[in-house]
């Protein structure tokens, strides 16, 4: 195997303020290393800290950053380490290895496991760029062991030596600082659930909307707030509608800082159908000593010091909420604080090198 050299790149989609690209941030901030965006988002980006270099490609279209990407990555064809965690971008990055432009090493970051998510056209558009970039990749990154079974189930042309597990990190102080900001949001000054996330189906928001019907008359004054953006805001508006809970059930679109809403929340949720891995539960058990979770992704099972229920069930989310709400002593502080000290960025950076040395690459 060739030396490897510490010298690392870190290559994102885009800059928009979703999990994937949060990891990335905080591993390239934890490596000290360059962060490349294909394209700017228009708004509600990621807060890059001063002092952390990036560049962009376009604030256009992606395909625009695609094209434009072989350019911004010439500094780095050689002697560096580069990580990426989008399958396309991923895939389009071992191709530019597999003809030679690339030579660099390659990390990639799976961020969901496609295969059991995507159905139809999209699941054969990544069944072909994982076909066409993934063999010169030379390390990929599983988030949980089932996302690596899963991986090594669908993708039997990556040998099982390249595939190794990586749990998400989670920088407990920049979360601690984001809680104490102030929050001036009049919905907030009753007690209320916290849920967040993008308004999409698999995080299970109508599942959980259903379950709060059953609970929130036995909790006077209870609101349930979701923080995020979508395209299932107008079914889940109209859902709202249909049960008469407009005033208490409020989505409250994209949040800037969601943080201090999960520290004042009587509890976090995670409803989630299917996840890679949620990091937002991650946050939540930071912020808030009372988090309900779905096992809706490997490991979660194994998580200390929160409410844990099974996936599409509203009468078990419902029996899930109620006995947190009515019941919050089961976080161990002590045992939940040692746990997510063990996911710190550096930690993530550092287990990600030590992966590399011990792998053949070829």
């Amino acid at each position: 195997m060739c030396g490897v050299k510490q010298n690392m790149v870190f290559v994102s989609m885009s800059d928009e303020a979703n999990g994937a690209e949060n990891v990335l941030l905080m591993a390239a901030t934890a490596a000290s290393a360059p962060l490349l965006f294909l394209k700017k988002a228009k708004a509600g980006g990621l807060r890059i800290p001063a002092g952390q270099a990036s560049q962009y490609v376009t604030d256009k279209s992606m395909l625009m950053g695609f094209w434009g990407l072989t350019a911004l990555l010439k500094p780095y064809r050689k002697e560096f380490i580069i990580m990426s965690t989008h399958p396309y971008l991923n895939a389009y990055l071992g191709f530019l290895k597999r003809i030679g432009y690339l030579k660099s090493q390659l990390i990639v970051r799976e961020c969901t496991s496609v295969f059991t998510r995507f159905t139809g056209l999209k699941k054969w558009s990544y069944r072909l760029a994982y076909r066409l970039g993934y063999p010169g990749v030379n390390l990929v990154v599983c988030q949980t062991e089932l996302m690596r079974n899963q991986f090594i189930q669908h993708v039997s042309f990556v040998p099982e030596h390249k595939i190794v597990v990586q749990a998400n990190p989670v920088d407990l102080k920049q979360i601690l600082l984001k809680a104490e900001y102030p929050l001036h949001d009049t919905d907030t000054d009753a007690g209320f659930i916290c849920a967040a996330g993008r308004l999409i189906p698999e995080k299970g928001f109508s599942l959980l909307i259903h379950a709060f019907e059953g609970i929130y008359k036995q909790y006077p004054g209870l609101k349930l707030l979701i923080l995020g953006e979508g395209p299932e805001r107008g079914a889940l508006t109209n859902l709202i509608d249909n049960l008469k809970l407009s005033q208490h059930v409020i989505l409250k679109g994209r949040i800037d800082n969601p943080i201090p809403y999960f520290k004042k929340a009587r509890l976090c949720v995670v409803s989630s159908v299917k996840e890679g891995f949620p990091n937002v539960l991650l946050e939540m058990m930071t912020a808030n000593q009372t988090v309900v979770s779905t096992l809706c992704a490997g490991g979660i099972e194994a998580i200390p010091g929160i409410f844990k229920i099974n996936v599409n069930s509203v009468n078990e989310l419902e029996a899930g909420l109620k006995k947190a709400l009515d019941n919050n002593s089961i976080n161990k502080n002590e045992t939940v604080q040692q746990y997510l000290h063990n996911r710190t960025p550096q930690i993530f950076v550092s287990s990600l090198l030590q992966n590399f040395e011990k792998i053949p690459i070829y």
